[in-house]
């Protein structure tokens, strides 16, 4: 006999497919739904069908952008420092550091990290057209805001190593203990990178 009614399980069963859902929050969010009205259930599913109906790749930086904005709102804007170019691995990304305030350059979206072990190598990203773009744009730094993961470093690695002949200007994102944090409970890592990246005051 089945757990739940077929509906209730198949709802259950695509919620599981979700990245970090489990079996338990699956079942939460399938009866919140169930709970919900018909019309909280049909702006749902409406959002989920827009999102792929109406959103794209962009041609030029790869980030997300809607299907009649072909290059994204970054890449045309003339008030975006044209000499700097943020390298990052997805389009989330691109979300988390402008919500900084900070930067005001372009874009370039890797879709991915380079990754021997699950058969991801430089011709399963946007490399090729990394090094294409910076062959026509008159960019005199690349920032490498590739994840603090081990195949973020090798990726960030791999691109320096590519741009160094071509002379322009390779940073990282400075690494190292969160504001609010304690010592006691930094890994090793993260103390290292701490202490490698200090600076004066």
């Amino acid at each position: 006999m089945a757990e739940f009614a077929e509906p209730i399980a198949r709802l259950i069963d695509e919620f599981r497919r979700l990245p970090g859902i489990g079996h338990k929050s699956a079942q939460r969010l399938a009866f919140h739904v169930l709970r919900g009205s018909a019309e909280d259930a049909e702006r749902l599913a409406l959002a989920i069908t827009e999102v792929k109906s109406r959103m794209t790749f962009c041609s030029v930086c790869h980030n997300l952008t809607d299907i009649g904005q072909d290059p994204c709102a970054y890449c045309t804007n003339p008030a975006r420092d044209q000499h700097l170019l943020c390298v990052v691995e997805e389009p989330y990304n691109v979300f988390a550091i402008e919500r900084t305030g900070e930067y005001k350059g372009l874009y370039h979206v890797l879709h991915g990290a380079l990754s021997p072990l699950r058969g991801i190598g430089p011709d399963d990203i946007h490399l090729r057209s990394l090094l294409e773009r910076l062959r026509t744009l008159e960019v005199t730094e690349v920032i490498l805001a590739t994840n603090p993961t081990t195949e973020g470093e090798a990726t960030a690695n791999y691109i320096g190593r590519l741009l160094k002949p071509i002379g322009i200007r390779t940073t990282r994102l400075a690494m190292g203990l969160p504001v609010g944090g304690d010592l006691e409970y930094a890994d090793e890592v993260t103390l290292y990178k701490a202490l490698a990246y200090r600076r004066e005051l």
